[in-house]
């Protein structure tokens, strides 16, 4: 196996080595009111995007059920909420 198969099949690891040693060298980057913004950045986005990928990897069928059993659970409880005083 050369050096550069081995790069691409150990991606990840390469990529969170270099993510550390930059963090590691340029440490004010990330603190907060810097240029990262991690307040806004972490709470929000990096959280939304995780969740959102997680979404995507879920099964199709597994999707589909959810969301009828959502969808039908919540007509059905503003319907009631509706009619309820």
């Amino acid at each position: 196996m050369g050096a550069l198969e081995r790069l691409r099949k150990d991606w990840f690891i390469l990529g969170i080595v270099l993510v550390i040693t930059a963090a590691k060298l340029q440490p004010d980057f990330g603190v907060k009111g810097g240029p990262l913004k991690p307040e806004i950045t972490i709470t929000y986005i990096a959280v939304s995007a995780i969740f959102f990928n997680s979404g995507l990897s879920l099964k199709t069928e597994f999707a589909n059920r959810r969301l009828y059993a959502t969808s039908s659970i919540f007509s059905r409880d503003f319907n009631q909420s509706c009619w309820w005083e």
